[in-house]
C-alpha cells in the first residue's frame, strides 16, 4: 500500500528545492483548485474562474455575499494552515476551532469555532452524528487517537482518517466539511506532500466512502480516494520538473 505514491513523493523530494517561480505557480494553482472544489462541494456556485477573480479582490455580479466570503475565508484558512506547517506546531482542538472560525468569519459568527449544542442529521447518509453532549468527549478521543495510533500511520492514511473521524463527529453546525478538508491537507503538507484536492466531480464517491467509514468503520475506500487525489497532485508537481 502507498508504494506508487511513496515513489513519486521521493522523486519530488529529490528535485527539491524547486525553482522559486515554478513553486509559486504550482502553489497558486493548487490553492485555487482547493478553494474552488472545497466550496463547490458545499454548494457554492462560483466557477473556477470566478473564484480566481474573487481572490484577486473583484466582486462577481449576481453572486451572493456569502459565496464571496466563502472564497476569501478559505484563502485565509489556507494561510493559517501554512503558518501551522511552517511553525511545526502540534495539532490541537484550539487550532481546529481557529480553522473553523476562519471558514465562517462574517457568515455565521455565532457558530464559528463553537461546538454544536443540538442534534443534527446528514441528508442522504445512513450515519447519524453523536448527540451534542458527547462532542467534547468524542473530540478528545479523536485527539488521543491522533497522538497514539495515528502517529505511526502513513501521512495519507492519517490525514484521511483524521478527516473522516472529524466529519463523523460533526462537531460544528455548519462548515465542518471545509474544515475537515483543511485538516486533511494540514497533515499532508506537514509531511511535504502537495495539497490534496477532493474534486467536486468526485463528490458522490467522496460522500459514499465517508458514509461507509462511519457506518462500518471500514476506511479503506476513503483512504484509497484520498490516495488517488494525492497522486494527482504529485503528478502535477512532477510534470513541472520533468
Amino acid at each position: 500500500m502507498f508504494e506508487v505514491i511513496n515513489k513519486k513523493k521521493a522523486q519530488l523530494d529529490d528535485a527539491r528545492p524547486l525553482p522559486k517561480y515554478t513553486l509559486k505557480s504550482l502553489q497558486e494553482k493548487l490553492f485555487l483548485e482547493w478553494t474552488y472544489n472545497s466550496n463547490a462541494i458545499e454548494g457554492n456556485t462560483l466557477t473556477m474562474y470566478e473564484t480566481k477573480v474573487v481572490l484577486e479582490g473583484i466582486t462577481v455580479g449576481g453572486k451572493t455575499l456569502r459565496e464571496h466570503l466563502e472564497v476569501i475565508n478559505h484563502r485565509d484558512a489556507i494561510s493559517y494552515v501554512e503558518e501551522i506547517v511552517q511553525e511545526k506546531a502540534s495539532l490541537s482542538e484550539w487550532q481546529i476551532k481557529n480553522l473553523h472560525r476562519l471558514v465562517l468569519k462574517g457568515i455565521v459568527d455565532e457558530y464559528a469555532g463553537v461546538y454544536r449544542q443540538e442534534q443534527v442529521f446528514i441528508s442522504g447518509a445512513k450515519h447519524t452524528p453523536p448527540a451534542h453532549f458527547l462532542i467534547q468527549e468524542k473530540m478528545e478521543q479523536m485527539m488521543n487517537w491522533y497522538y497514539t495510533a495515528g502517529v505511526d500511520l502513513h501521512p495519507v492514511e492519517r490525514g484521511a482518517m483524521l478527516h473522516a473521524i472529524f466529519v463523523g463527529i460533526h462537531p460544528f453546525i455548519v462548515g465542518k466539511g471545509r474544515t475537515s478538508r483543511l485538516l486533511l491537507n494540514l497533515e499532508m503538507m506537514k509531511d511535504g506532500f502537495p495539497p490534496v484536492i477532493i474534486k467536486v466531480e468526485n463528490r458522490l464517491a467522496y460522500y459514499e466512502a465517508l458514509d461507509k467509514a462511519h457506518t462500518t468503520e471500514d476506511y479503506k475506500d476513503f483512504i484509497a480516494l484520498v490516495e488517488r487525489e494525492a497522486e494527482d497532485s504529485l503528478d502535477l508537481y512532477l510534470s513541472a520538473i520533468n
